[in-house]
């Protein structure tokens, strides 16, 4: 990163030259973006004149390192590679100086002027605080989070994501379990990708985006490591991939010159708190903790040449679990063996440690390298209450992940290289927390259920591990009708993916409360067959490679240009042979060679070659930005891009694990549900089905018959996105302030996510039932399955999001000066989805439609119209800090089945509603700390948060039947029908910290 002695020039620009940069990164050994690093330029002049030769000189005032430039003739200079942080600018022009000390944000480029003037010496600019240079002139939609904000902003569980949510186009949801998801637009978590250090965190397995994210309360990294990052919702530049929504970027923390060190200790537990509703019902107060605490140390090991710095931080949570019975059934309406474990308290314990660590070491005054690691291990009890199941039926989950990066940068007099060596090995196994058969009790015959006990379903030992390098060069200051940027580079990443499950591990047994509690009506469970490995897995190669040119074409005009291509091969899917008995009774089905079948099966039926990878991965990514009066203050900017995600292998091994772990169905006759004996899955009911062997037996001899099998169709293309906005920003005076806003239309639509549809046909070949005389609805062919196994789910590309937003931020930054701030972000959001029963917004299913062509767009679920979210914080001399954040949202809209505006039963229809009252989501946080200076210049500080201070309630339990025929009607359609709520109850945290 250091610079000294060299000066910038300016070399003959050709399209030569820049073919030759492109082909030089080619030839390095990988690539990503150098996505943290930031610039800094301007012009030094002496009254009003430009100074050619002026020495410009930049200090990190954290650890020493420096970067010098020189003056063109036209004064112009430019100093790159800068790490995030507090520098000291000098100027030396003329024999005059001067001293300007300013904050760069992750990943700017900002403009600073340095006016000489008549007098000898330059005034000495001093602030400090959060970043003060803004950068206005780019097409990126991007919000940038301070350190001063992570610091200082209430918070209750210390996953530095969760602040995301005070930028426009961002949600962050924490899920009934305590887990937190990162939502950008209309799009699920998956389309979420996070860089650390330049180094992309994405879950190729399971949902949530990143790893770590995908159903934890754990944290994806220690909050003390991070310095800051940047939100960027849409239209990022070329560098980013494996992303169709919101991308993070952040940077990590780095040890300095001095010996600094920081510890802290919160705690909260179930007498610090309000009672929840359920609480109240039951007049008892559930056993609750919450203990987080960390330490984080950091200095040099050579001045100015080589530092250290290290922080771990660990959660101790025991939650409360509250158990919601489904059906609008009450605790009186069970049996009394039921009624026990219905009022059963318990709660839901999760351990969590974060380790990360770093040293930097400056080798010369143009190389630097970096080491860092991560380690994090979690351990929880989880998929319990909050919903049907009771404790017994919760799911056992440990969690680990470790990831090591070594980062080498050369930095020359007008290019820079970036070299990035990563190994990453994450893992995933969730297990029941009971073994042995599972219950579950329904209302009705038709799986409504009201209640799970005993031995849950989930066993899963999910991961990915693997090696990549990454490379990207940059060349600054090419002069060719206007200045150009360019960064250029390449990544290649090899990652073996593995994907075990046995669903379900336990037998569930199913009964009918209104009939008879003691004898189940059906049972599945599954079996290991002898066909093949359990353990899917598959040694990926990932190549990556994109151009990107910021063009300066003049003073007010910047356009973005940036062209990306990747390719990813996946030999578990495209390798995969289709077993020859079932490829034969496919292709010998009669039913899916009938005149009305809707679909090929050959499209679905692979031979090992038949299936590719795929390769039209282009994405375009172009913008504009265009300032006024060329002074940053108010800039028109606008952009239009594509970007390519990934299809999580967690869906495509479906395809082999249900051929080695097959799952089955059978049938009980019993009054009220018969069924003839020995024909289509029907037993006798015999308690020794509750003996697994017993139930494996009776597929021992044809393990294939009743077995559900997954196809994947042999053309899968690549989730992605279109991303277009338009916008405005302003800097404007108010108060005596600078303050800063931005006005964005913004339009995404994502296509190609992966749907799973019922593959079963009639006869003749239609998905309805001929006799079901105008049906659009009911009468799928589930009892038509495949001769001699069972039910047919095939997956095909299908899903799409659209998404028409309004994005609006006004903020100020906090200044030491000032000692206040402020920000304000509302989004508008009309979002569209095709996804049919899309019961949440990442359901992947669809059995009530034969497929998604022409399907009606509905309103997204989970997705507020309306969101506003306002924070400050304000500071004193005495070193007291106040902060408080309300985060206000609009209803989110609710999936509902319409019955009775349909012609009968056969024509009903998924309609969604909105719960009918003003506000969704409403939350007051607040914050006060208190610091003290102590003996050895050491410093001790005390903080209290309180969350949901007005101890507001989110319902989020609604009826959702309107109704049969007309004229049935549900009249407790829309109305509460339980006790959940988003918002946690008004709750206080303690803090207590150390530092020196």
């Amino acid at each position: 990163m250091n610079q000294q002695n060299r000066k910038s020039r300016r070399p003959i620009p050709t399209l030569l030259s820049c073919a030759l940069a492109s082909c030089l990164a080619l030839a390095a050994p990988a690539a990503l973006a150098q996505s943290t690093a930031s610039t800094l330029r301007g012009v030094v002049t002496a009254d009003a004149a430009p100074v050619a030769n002026a020495t410009i000189v930049a200090t990190n005032l954290a650890n020493g390192f420096t970067a010098r430039a020189t003056a063109n003739a036209d004064g112009s200079y430019a100093l790159f590679g800068l790490q995030p942080g507090t520098y000291r600018i000098d100027v030396t022009a003329n024999g005059k100086t001067g001293s300007q000390t300013v904050t760069l944000a992750i990943g700017q480029t900002v403009s600073l002027n340095l006016p000489v003037g008549a007098a000898t010496t330059l005034a000495t600019v001093t602030v400090t605080g959060a970043a003060v240079l803004t950068e206005s002139r780019t097409s990126e939609v991007a919000t940038y989070i301070s350190r001063k904000q992570i610091d200082s902003l209430p918070q209750g569980s210390r996953n530095f994501l969760a602040f995301a949510d005070i930028v426009p186009g961002i949600a962050v949801t924490t899920g009934d379990d305590g887990s937190v998801r990162l939502r950008g637009g209309a799009q699920n978590s998956n389309g979420v990708n996070v860089f650390i250090d330049g180094v992309g965190q994405k879950n190729y397995v399971v949902k949530g985006g990143i790893t770590g994210q995908d159903s934890s309360r754990g944290n994806p990294f220690p909050q003390m490591a991070i310095a800051e990052y940047k939100v960027i919702t849409s239209n990022y530049k070329a560098e980013y991939d494996q992303v169709s929504s919101a991308v993070i970027t952040a940077v990590t923390k780095s040890g300095g010159n001095e010996f600094h060190g920081e510890a802290f200790y919160d705690y909260t537990d179930e007498g610090m708190r309000s009672s929840t509703p359920r609480e109240i019902d039951n007049n008892e107060k559930i056993p609750s903790s919450d203990e987080q605490f960390g330490l984080a140390v950091g200095g040099p090991i050579i001045k100015d040449r080589a530092h250290f710095f290290f922080s771990y931080e660990g959660k101790r949570i025991d939650s409360p679990r509250e158990l919601r019975l489904g059906q609008s059934y009450s605790v009186a309406d069970l049996p009394s063996n039921l009624q026990a474990l219905a009022n059963e308290t318990s709660g839901a314990p999760f351990d969590e440690d974060l380790y990360f660590g770093k040293i930097d070491w400056l080798i010369n005054d143009d190389q630097l390298l970096e080491l860092t690691a991560k380690y994090r291990s979690e351990d929880e009890l989880t998929n319990i209450g909050n919903g049907p199941n009771t404790a017994s039926y919760g799911t056992t989950k440990k969690g680990d992940e470790t990831r090591v990066a070594l980062h080498h940068q050369f930095t020359a007099a007008t290019w820079m290289n970036d070299a990035l060596l990563t190994y990453e090995d994450a893992s995933f196994g969730p297990r029941p927390a009971t073994i042995g058969p599972g219950a579950s009790y329904s209302s009705d015959f038709n799986n409504n259920t009201v209640i799970n006990t005993g031995g849950g379903r989930d066993y899963q030992d999910k991961g990915q591990r693997g090696w990549s390098f990454q490379d990207d060069l940059t060349f600054y200051d090419i002069q060719w009708s206007g200045t150009h940027t360019i960064k250029t580079g390449l990544k290649y990443k090899s990652i073996e993916i593995n994907a075990f499950e046995q669903q379900p591990y336990n037998p569930q047994f199913t009964y009918n409360l209104n009939s008879n509690p003691t004898v189940p009506y059906q049972v599945q469970f599954g079996a290991v067959t002898g066909g093949g490995s359990r353990d899917i897995t598959s040694d990926n190669s990932q190549f990556g490679i994109y151009i990107q040119d910021d063009w300066e074409v003049n003073e007010h005009l910047l356009l973005n240009l940036g062209l990306r291509w990747d390719y990813e091969q996946t030999p578990g899917y495209y390798d995969y042979v289709t077993p020859a008995a079932l490829a034969s009774a496919l292709r010998g089905w009669s039913n899916l060679h009938a005149p009305g079948v809707d679909y090929d099966i050959e499209d679905y039926i692979s031979n090992g070659s038949n299936r590719d990878s795929f390769k039209g991965a282009w994405a375009p990514r172009l913008g504009f930005s265009y300032d006024i009066d060329a002074d940053q203050r108010h800039v028109i900017f606008g952009g239009a891009g594509r970007s390519y995600d990934r299809n999580l292998f967690d869906y495509l091994a479906l395809e082999q694990s249900k051929s080695t772990f097959p799952s089955y169905g059978f049938q009980f006759d019993v009054p009220g549900r018969p069924c003839t004996v020995g024909v289509n899955n029907c037993l006798a009911w015999d308690p020794k089905y509750y003996d697994p062997a017993n139930l494996s037996a009776l597929v021992a001899a044809n393990p294939n018959l009743g077995a559900e099998v997954n196809l994947m169709n042999n053309d899968l293309n690549t989730p992605y996105s279109d991303q277009f906005s338009l916008g405005m920003r302003n800097t404007f005076d108010a108060w005596g302030n600078d303050w800063n806003s931005s006005v964005t239309l913004s339009h995404v639509v994502s296509h190609d996510g992966l749907v799973f549809t019922l593959g079963n046909r009639y006869p003749g070949g239609t998905f309805r039932d001929p006799n079901c005389v105008g049906a659009t609805w009911g009468c799928q062919p589930w009892g038509y399955p495949i001769p001699g196994y069972g039910t047919l789910i095939k997956a095909d590309n299908g899903i799409e999001t659209k998404l028409d937003s309004l994005l609006v931020s006004i903020d100020k930054q906090y200044t030491q000066d000032s000692k206040w701030g402020f920000t304000f972000a509302y989004t508008y959001s009309d979002a569209s989805e095709n996804r049919g029963n899309a019961y949440q917004s990442d359901e992947h299913y669809l059995f009530d439609y034969p497929n998604l062509d022409g399907a009606d767009f509905m309103r997204s679920l989970g997705l507020s119209r309306h969101r506003m979210v306002l924070t400050n914080i304000f500071g004193t001399d005495s070193n007291w800090i106040f902060s408080s954040k309300l985060a206000v949202a609009s209803p989110t809209p609710k999936e509902a089945l319409n019955c009775h505006d349909a012609a009968s039963w056969n024509n009903c229809f998924f309609d969604p509603f909105t719960p009918g009252y003003d506000v969704g989501v409403k939350q007051w946080d607040i914050a006060v700390q208190k610091e003290w200076a102590t003996p050895g210049n050491t410093r001790f500080r005390v903080r209290a948060d309180v969350l949901n201070v007005m101890d507001w309630y989110n319902w989020t339990d609604y009826e959702t039947w309107r109704g049969g025929p007309s004229p049935d009607y549900n009249p407790n359609f829309g109305n509460r029908n339980g006790n959940g709520t988003l918002a946690p109850p008004r709750t206080l945290k303690l803090t207590a910290g150390f530092s020196w």
